[in-house]
């Protein structure tokens, strides 16, 4: 069935998705899970739906190929169009699965579990520093800092260069955003260009000393007989960076402030610290830090009983589908203790997030930390700032007290 052209159900540029975005969803998901807009944009928005989409083999990530898209952001030889057509994340077929199958080894269950004590140790730092008080911002003094501090330490870069990779990376983030202003292409070319060419120096220096960090092990892994390049190297030490961070970051900030939305889950975790082991996905599933993904189709796609047609630029919306009552009862309601959650916030298939284990990994030991160190957190205000992304989901700030 080919579904009509008919008045939009959704509209990304809706100034309400910032704030709360699941109303709009609801609205959406009950119409149409499946929706055609009249400007040929295909919105999916259904748990079912979804699930099945981001699995299919006729999904292209290769968004640098299309000119309007390169164009936007610098044009097809600007340093951010050049590094993305590197990123694994914007390759699909045998690219991909070369990058991918030279980077997972960096990322597997056990390779997290090995990085744990260094990770642990970085997070009680931070917290030690950040301390306790009244108005701190937890997005700034915590979830922002954890996860490029981390990536420096184990890719290999100076800690204390973190601030500054946290600058590049926050610039690199607005890749992925619908539309790209003037300042802001600028900002992600000088960052692409700043930051690949600070890359590039370290990645010099571990060549001539290999150590046991991310950049020495990158320049040595090997898939079918093939080595990576230094450009692909650098080009993916800048994706896993803007990557991992952005979902980290929102994943801990959006997660913090569920907790306090639900005390009595704040309250259950403090009694149980076991229950994040599970309770991770439930918030990564309530509040998505990656909102939507955009494809493009290769061929016909079927979705329920709708064909998406080959050449169809689509959006899925994976924070709709993880509220989808026909696959989570009481969709809206937080509860760590749920069974069977298997959020898509990471994706699925072939492009599922490559650093999921990593960000869980990190938040769960903040979780577990904030939870145990402070017997009060509560926030200043209600009325906190979104970020204005709606692709990526994330708090400006998250201002609390905090009571040891």
């Amino acid at each position: 069935m080919r579904l009509k052209e008919k008045e939009a159900l959704f509209d990304a540029r809706d100034p309400r998705l910032r704030d709360d975005p699941y109303p709009l969803y609801q609205k959406l998901r009950d119409a149409e899970p499946v929706h055609r807009t009249p400007y040929g944009l295909w919105i999916v928005s259904g748990h079912s739906e979804v699930a099945s989409l981001i699995r299919s083999p006729r999904l292209s990530s290769e968004y640098p190929q299309d000119p309007r898209w390169a164009e936007q952001r610098g044009g097809w030889d600007s340093p951010i169009v050049e590094s993305t057509r590197r990123w694994m994340l914007m390759r699909d077929g045998g690219g991909h699965r070369r990058l991918r199958g030279l980077a997972n080894p960096l990322f597997t269950t056990r390779a997290i579990q090995e990085l744990a004590p260094r990770i642990e140790g970085i997070v009680h730092e931070i917290m030690d520093e950040m301390g306790s008080g009244r108005d701190v911002d937890l997005i700034g003094s915590l979830a922002a800092r954890v996860p490029v501090t981390v990536f420096c330490g184990l890719g290999g870069l100076p800690v204390e260069d973190a601030d500054l990779c946290r600058k590049w990376t926050d610039a690199l983030g607005h890749v992925i955003d619908p539309s790209i202003d003037e300042a802001t292409r600028r900002l992600m070319n000088d960052a692409a260009q700043e930051f690949g060419d600070y890359v590039a120096e370290h990645l010099a220096v571990r060549r001539a000393a290999p150590r046991d960090d991310l950049l020495s092990r990158l320049l040595l892994a090997e898939f079918d007989g093939e080595k990576l390049t230094d450009d692909e190297i650098i080009a993916n030490v800048l994706m896993f960076f803007m990557g991992g961070h952005e979902t980290t970051v929102n994943l801990i900030g959006n997660g913090m402030l569920g907790l306090l939305r639900h005390p009595d889950q704040l309250r259950a975790l403090r009694e149980d610290p076991g229950l994040i082991q599970n309770g991770i996905d439930e918030l990564a599933r309530y509040d998505a830090p990656i909102q939507l993904v955009a494809r493009i189709t290769t061929g016909d796609v079927e979705v329920g009983d709708t064909t998406i047609p080959a050449g169809s630029k689509v959006m899925i919306l994976l924070g709709a589908a993880n509220r989808d009552p026909r696959r989570y009862p009481d969709p809206d309601r937080l509860d760590l203790s749920r069974r069977d959650v298997h959020p898509l916030s990471f994706g699925g298939g072939p492009h599922y997030c490559i650093g999921a284990m990593l960000a869980k990994a990190e938040a769960r030991l903040v979780f577990t930390e904030l939870a145990g160190r402070y017997r009060d957190i509560r926030l200043t205000d209600e009325d906190v700032v979104w970020r204005p992304q709606v692709n990526i989901r994330g708090l400006s700030e998250l201002r609390v007290d905090l009571v040891s």
